[in-house]
């Protein structure tokens, strides 16, 4: 294991943070694994997935088991860490720009596009390399590193320089409360499929732009966009498996549950032909995948004292009473209803919320949101 530190720029006179990084195994040998955690850093189980993974990979590199490269890193903002109010950890959004630290990725496709089209041939292993290549020159211009002056800016340039040319990148979140769940590009499902099995996803959430170029879509679209770019003149590989994973919700932190989902990905990393040796368990069929414009959330159209009428896990029914919202004062409750037949897998899990509070999440099986898709 080969640990980096990668220095962000001094944020205040006298102080500076560091993003740490750990590789196992060599570069450019097989394929490339990249599993982040804790990019919202207020989201913890899978900095302690990361923790369980750190100790199998250790392993498994000592005994001669790693066929590629596996990049960790354990907690991908250091910024966000650092982040507490009045003793809440606040790892969701930048506090000097309110920005959130999972949108505003380099969206590379135009600039490796223009790169690689007078290159492109009919080999599709040839062209996987040509983009890979374009892939990392792109985010070692010096102008990127230029207009990365914060550390906000210059921590996202450090993790797509670290991810970008990955066979495969994991990004490790949590909800609220929440069953386990992942997002991943429509393009892509077939082959992410049994990483969904293998956990034991409730839900999987696709799309093409989900908006606001979240962490994983930035590193896999640029695939795909080459690919439409390409027509049907080049053969372009989806050469990325990216996905979003969220790890149940934020109380949902133990050794028990963190070792089988490290298990797990590992199981899918030997799938990929990154680690070696037989399976732990035996590939189970995947959830039915639902488009993350068919994710409907319930709102809360007032202050109030939330009370939960149906469990997670559920599937409902358009128009069925979902939840309580009470305003103690006047002792007035409204009832907030199900927009959609479909399953209930998240929710918010303050009782007592602002107005606009998304409480609820409910995965339909028909695409009806527009524009940016993801929550704020």
């Amino acid at each position: 294991m080969e640990q980096i530190t990668i220095a962000l720029p001094s944020p205040a006179a006298g102080t500076t943070r560091g993003l740490t990084c750990l590789r196992f195994g060599r570069p450019g040998q097989g394929p490339k694994a990249y599993i982040q955690a804790s990019l919202h850093a207020d989201e913890l189980p899978g900095m302690l997935v990361a923790h369980h993974l750190r100790v199998l990979l250790t392993g498994l590199e000592r005994e001669g088991q790693l066929l590629g490269e596996v990049i960790l890193v354990p907690a991908a903002n250091p910024v966000g860490l650092a982040q507490t109010l009045l003793g809440t950890s606040q790892g969701r959004f930048d506090l000097r720009t309110g920005q959130n630290f999972n949108r505003m990725f380099a969206n590379l496709s135009r600039d490796v596009w223009q790169r690689v089209q007078q290159e492109l041939g009919q080999d599709v292993q040839h062209n996987q390399r040509l983009i890979r290549a374009a892939i990392r020159a792109s985010l070692a211009d010096g102008a990127r590193d230029q207009a990365a002056v914060d550390e906000l800016s210059a921590q996202r340039l450090a993790l797509m320089r670290l991810a970008a040319d990955a066979d495969v990148v994991l990004d490790l979140h949590c909800d609220c409360e929440s069953l386990l769940h992942l997002y991943t590009g429509t393009p892509l499902w077939e082959r992410v499929a049994p990483l969904a099995g293998l956990l034991g996803a409730h839900v999987a959430l696709l799309e093409t732009e989900s908006g606001d170029d979240p962490f994983d879509e930035a590193c896999s679209r640029i695939w795909w966009d080459i690919a439409a770019l390409a027509g049907k003149e080049f053969p372009i590989p989806l050469a990325c498996l990216a996905a979003t994973i969220e790890l149940r919700g934020y109380g949902d932190v133990s050794h028990a549950t963190a070792a089988r989902d490290a298990a797990a990905i590992l199981d899918y990393l030997r799938l990929q032909g990154v680690v070696a040796g037989p399976l732990s368990q035996p590939v189970p069929v995947a959830c039915e995948p639902t488009p993350l414009a068919g994710c409907m959330p319930v709102a809360a159209p007032s202050a109030g004292l939330v009370v939960y009428l149906r469990e997670l896990g559920e599937n409902v029914r358009a128009g069925e009473p979902l939840i309580d919202l009470i305003d103690p004062v006047s002792g007035s409750v409204q009832q907030l209803l199900a927009p959609v037949d479909g399953y209930c897998f998240a929710r918010e899990n303050r009782r007592y919320v602002s107005p606009g509070t998304r409480l609820a999440k409910v995965a339909g099986k028909h695409a009806l949101r527009s524009g940016p898709l993801l929550w704020a």
